[in-house]
């Protein structure tokens, strides 16, 4: 649609979605998109059609199996009647997968039918629940298997943190970016242990720490995620992320090999970073942060609450993301925990992640990350000063985070935290 100079404002969530009406065919990926067009309602058909004619669309049974189909649900707030079209559509309201993702953009407005006086929100909630209900889906990889953050039986993902950096605040030193025999058995271990993403950094954004420039960053990390994409097999059906705050090192990151890019600062620390995730079309976590790695100790002021300051500022970054062309269905978030946060607030967020999820309007379907691995509140609370010992207060906090809803927990300990996270999974989501 942007080829064809439609520009995409905003975007539902993807829902995978069971067929309606011809129930002999696969599901269904669904999701509602606002635009902006010069077009007319009949131009903008008409270029819709010849989309779908481009991407293979061939109709032979109506409402049956296709491989693309754009429809025109609204134009602004205007009825428009045509023997080719009807505007608004003639059966959105009757159509749960039509409106779940358009109540994630307009759900207060009302249809601009005769005689109607009720939001889309409110249609939605008449309908019957469908069975099975819709599922957001956040897409990685053709190789990795998509996320469904509202699946009560998923499991949970874990994301190995490999530091290739002399200074991070709890592996500094340990794996190199020169010693790709090392690195390879780092890689191998990691997979073994039950990694299904690793995360590769190149700089510490712990509290205090300073930035190593751009060309060390780059030095350090595109060998690594090369090697990795190029010479170790086992690591093919995983995802790689790339923690960077920085747009030139994400880019040639996702060049690399990389699938998913990790930013602490959800696109604040470099103007260029969104617009460089949107050119990409990866996966991007957006994380919640305030100030810098050395200034971010200092701005812990959250005069609303923690979950609703965090939200908030979360929804402007997603907003700041959406504006720069990042899809919903490729955003992951973070409430950050230790970044900006003191002690009763990363225990806050681990005790109310939930409202995260459910508690804060515009945050619904989005999967969510958590970074609790040997973090500083965790060495308060049990009196244990060198953070590679962790690992016990790690797994409460891991099991803290499945029990909240966390989709991908980040942690050092593979091994350890792959079964804390399986035993967690069939507490309480059902697993086996």
């Amino acid at each position: 649609m942007e080829r064809a100079n439609i520009r995409v404002k905003r975007t539902s969530s993807l829902f995978e979605t069971a067929p309606m009406y011809v129930l002999d065919q696969d599901p269904f990926m669904n999701a509602v998109c606002e635009v902006e067009t010069s077009l007319g309602p009949l131009e903008l058909l008409d270029t819709l059609q010849s989309i779908e004619i481009g991407l293979g669309r061939k109709k032979l049974i109506d409402k049956g199996p296709r491989s693309i189909d754009l429809d025109i649900l609204l134009y602004d707030k205007q009825i428009f009647s045509h023997d080719r079209l009807n505007i608004p559509h003639q059966l959105m309201l009757e159509r749960d997968f039509v409106l779940r993702p358009l109540c994630q953009l307009i759900p207060h407005e009302e249809p601009p039918f005769p005689g109607h006086n009720t939001t889309y929100l409110t249609h939605l909630k008449s309908l019957p629940p469908p069975d099975p209900t819709p599922l957001p889906t956040t897409y990685i990889s053709k190789f990795f298997p998509a996320i469904h953050s509202t699946d009560p039986k998923r499991q949970t993902h874990i994301m190995a943190i490999l530091n290739l950096t002399p200074d991070s605040f709890s592996d500094g030193g340990k794996h190199s970016p020169v010693d790709l025999t090392a690195l390879t058995n780092t890689v191998r271990n990691f997979i073994a242990s039950g990694a299904t993403i690793i995360d590769i950094g190149g700089e510490s954004t712990r509290p205090g720490s300073h930035p190593v420039g751009e060309t060390e960053e780059l030095a350090r990390v595109i060998p690594a995620i090369k090697h990795i994409r190029t010479s170790i097999p086992e690591a093919a059906n995983i995802a790689l992320s790339i923690d960077t705050y920085r747009a030139r090192v994400a880019e040639q990151a996702c060049a690399a090999g990389a699938d998913i890019i990790n930013d602490v600062s959800a696109g604040l620390l470099d103007p260029e970073m969104l617009p460089t995730m949107a050119r990409t079309g990866k996966t991007v976590i957006l994380m919640h942060m305030r100030g810098t790695p050395s200034t971010m100790t200092q701005l812990t002021d959250y005069p609303n609450g923690i979950i609703q300051d965090v939200g908030a500022e979360l929804l402007e970054r997603i907003s700041a993301a959406e504006a720069a062309g990042i899809r919903r269905w490729r955003m992951i978030l973070d409430p950050g925990l230790g970044f900006a946060k003191n002690q009763p607030h990363d225990l806050a967020i681990l005790r109310d992640l939930q409202k995260f999820r459910t508690g804060v309007p515009g945050l619904e379907g989005f999967p969510w990350l958590m970074g609790p691995s040997r973090k500083r509140f965790i060495g308060r609370l049990t009196g244990v000063e060198r953070a590679s010992e962790r690992n016990w207060g790690t797994a409460a906090t891991v099991t803290a985070s499945v029990a909240g809803g966390a989709d991908i927990v980040r942690v050092h300990d593979v091994r350890e935290m792959w079964q804390v996270a399986r035993v967690a999974d069939g507490i309480y989501r059902g697993g086996d």
